[in-house]
């Protein structure tokens, strides 16, 4: 009989105190896949800087983004993908 093996993959921390800046750059470039590093004019780099160089955490700044942009825009207006909506 066989008995499936299944392997546990265990994630690394991204908390600013579990990662030197290097890593956050790292993670912040290979979590977003945003190309260029702009995304319907919001520059991506400029925006994760405060958890790049330990600030602020991750979810700390996009609680924020999404406070600030909640309603900005509706389904109608999506007939056209920008950048950001692969």
């Amino acid at each position: 009989m066989f008995t499936p093996i299944f392997f546990i993959q265990t994630m690394k921390s991204i908390l600013i105190k579990d990662t030197t800046i290097s890593e956050r750059i790292d993670i912040v470039r290979s979590s977003l896949d945003f190309g260029d590093g702009e995304c319907e004019g919001i520059d991506m780099e400029d925006m994760y800087d405060d958890y790049i160089y330990g600030r602020k955490e991750l979810t700390e700044i996009n609680m924020a983004f999404s406070r600030e942009n909640a309603g900005c825009i509706t389904a109608g207006e999506l007939r056209e993908t920008g950048k950001c909506g692969r």
